[in-house]
């Protein structure tokens, strides 16, 4: 419970916001000095160069989002209306809405405590229930690598592909390999908030040609070559702009310092909350290096003070000694730092709860609900639905590369003041 009034930080402290250095506004600029202000130009041959050869697959298509690039993915994966899909559950939304797009649908795999994403078990129970499903949608929750081995064995077995979801993962890596390169597809972003921004955009990630060409022909309103404008199927504006990979060229020699600033703040928090009834968003550290994009916490069941949801608001009862996450958002607010409550599971969202949703112990529905009541817990006595009780315990903490040492230890003081 917080009891001390902390003097309000004179600036805001962002969850993450980008860092810039100087070179994305001179290929900007170079790109307005040659008067290549559209979707072609050679800051997006660059930046696709860049990262293929940064990621280790043969090629890249600049796009304007990592949501486009998502939804081109699923073009190439021919789902069709009515085709269920296995996704993430615990994820942004933009992982998953690009399935509705094709008129799929999602049905949502639990997820597990070892690194917060999708639990290969649950997976394995998935196509016991559903053996027709071809495709699944992976994310890399907040910067850290899922279980890569398992899941890509699961798909192999039934003849599946992985559309894998690196938008929030660029430059981590599994086994000495780049994330973004484990799935038949990958998908990256440069958004605002990502470890390496261009404001916007993303990129799809291939090693097929004739995917790359699909692609590029799809994302610029699938014209057909000829010299008048023709059209043979449906296409989309959806190329990068030579003006936004250039912020993107600008920033790309600095990922690793991104990486390395964005660890020094986990390990920081870690440090600084020993003794807390609270751990880090933890990782596999013996096969994979995460970017650490998001530093998040998860507070012990028996240090949470009650706390309740719905759709819109949460409310909370003070107890010493016991925190929630509605009250670390509250008190960081207070004293003009942002942090944010982990990711809403897709299945607890209004839009997707009629959907599928299954855990390790085979098919599920509303167990966020019961969740909510009282628990429900699996036949290994831990909580039923994971992804939820992630995200009714975690809480994800300012972790802008923007902010000062002294500036983090400050947050960290304010964090364990509602512990003591």
């Amino acid at each position: 419970m917080n009891t001390k009034n902390f003097t309000p930080f004179e600036r805001r402290v962002w969850l993450a916001s980008p860092l810039m250095h100087g070179e994305e506004l001179q290929y900007m600029k170079e790109a307005y000095e040659t008067n290549w202000m559209s979707t072609v130009g050679q800051n997006i041959n660059e930046i696709e160069k860049t990262i293929a050869e940064k990621i280790g697959v043969k090629y890249a298509v600049g796009l304007s989002t990592g949501t486009a690039a998502l939804h081109m993915a699923m073009k190439l994966a021919g789902i069709k209306p009515g085709d269920k899909v296995f996704c993430s559950d615990l994820t942004f939304d933009a992982t998953v809405n690009p399935v509705v797009y094709e008129g799929g649908v999602p049905v949502f795999i639990d997820t597990e405590y070892d690194t917060w994403n999708m639990d290969p078990v649950a997976l394995e129970k998935a196509f016991e229930l559903y053996p027709e499903v071809r495709v699944i949608v992976v994310a890399h929750l907040y910067g850290t690598p899922g279980k890569i081995d398992e899941i890509k064995r699961i798909a192999a077995e039934h003849d599946a592909i992985v559309i894998e979801d690196a938008a929030e993962s660029l430059g981590s890596t599994y086994k000495g390999i780049q994330t973004g390169s484990f799935g038949n597809i990958g998908c990256i972003s440069f958004n605002g908030n990502k470890i390496i921004t261009g404001s916007a955009g993303g990129m799809l990630l291939t090693d097929s040609y004739h995917e790359m060409c699909k692609v590029r022909k799809w994302s610029t309103q699938a014209r057909d070559d000829a010299p008048w404008y023709q059209h043979e199927e449906l296409g989309y504006n959806y190329r990068i702009s030579n003006v936004i990979a250039g912020v993107v060229r600008g920033q790309l020699p600095h990922l690793e310092e991104h990486i390395a600033m964005k660890t020094a703040i986990y390990n920081r928090y870690k440090e600084g909350f020993k003794g807390l009834p609270v751990s880090m968003n933890p990782w596999d550290e013996v096969n994979s290096v995460p970017n650490h994009w998001l530093s998040c916490l998860i507070i012990d069941p028996d240090a949470m003070c009650p706390q309740a949801r719905d759709d819109h608001k949460a409310v909370y009862r003070p107890e010493y000694g016991k925190s929630c996450p509605t009250e670390l958002f509250e008190v960081l607010d207070r004293a003009n730092a942002l942090g944010r409550p982990i990711w809403k599971p897709m299945h607890a969202q209004p839009i997707y709860r009629m959907n599928g949703f299954v855990n390790r112990d085979g098919w599920a529905r509303g167990l966020s609900d019961a969740y909510i009541t009282g628990g429900l817990v699996g036949k290994d006595g831990k909580p039923a639905d994971i992804g939820y009780d992630i995200f009714a315990r975690g809480f994800c903490l300012p972790t802008d590369v923007n902010m000062t040492v002294e500036e983090q230890e400050k947050v960290i003081e304010i964090i364990r003041n509602c512990f003591e």
